[in-house]
């Protein structure tokens, strides 16, 4: 508030409202999990409408949602290597047994506590199928 960045100020009073809401809705204290899913949520809120203001070309619109992406990310963890996230994916296979594409389930909830919020899980989800298919 003090630098007057009223975007990042805006932002982060969305995500603190994003969060009350969930605790009030819920009646619960929200733990690392549970923020990490609303940061993942708005981010992909973000996402879709800048597809969606390209395709109407406001500019103007796509550049504030990408300036609220910028301050959201900011608040993520570290985002794993490539070489990590395939490591986590064999050890989850391994973990599960799975030998095709029908233990896809078994992998994926094995993955997502432990990726969640360091990695995007359509892409997990689709090096996955990939390995369990191929």
């Amino acid at each position: 508030m003090r630098a007057k960045d009223s975007a990042r100020l805006s932002t982060l009073r969305l995500l603190t409202a994003a969060m009350k809401q969930k605790e009030v809705d819920e009646r619960v204290e929200l733990g690392d999990a549970d923020v990490l899913s609303i940061l993942e949520k708005m981010l992909k809120q973000r996402r879709e409408s800048i597809a969606q203001f390209e395709k109407a070309s406001r500019q103007d619109l796509v550049d504030k949602e990408k300036a609220e992406i910028e301050v959201l990310s900011a608040y993520l963890p570290q985002k794993m290597s490539d070489a990590d996230v395939a490591a986590a994916i064999a050890a989850a296979m391994a973990e599960s047994g799975a030998s095709g594409i029908k233990d896809m389930g078994k992998v994926m909830a094995i993955l997502k506590p432990k990726l969640a919020g360091r990695a995007d899980m359509g892409q997990i989800s689709n090096l996955v199928k990939g390995k369990l298919s191929g």
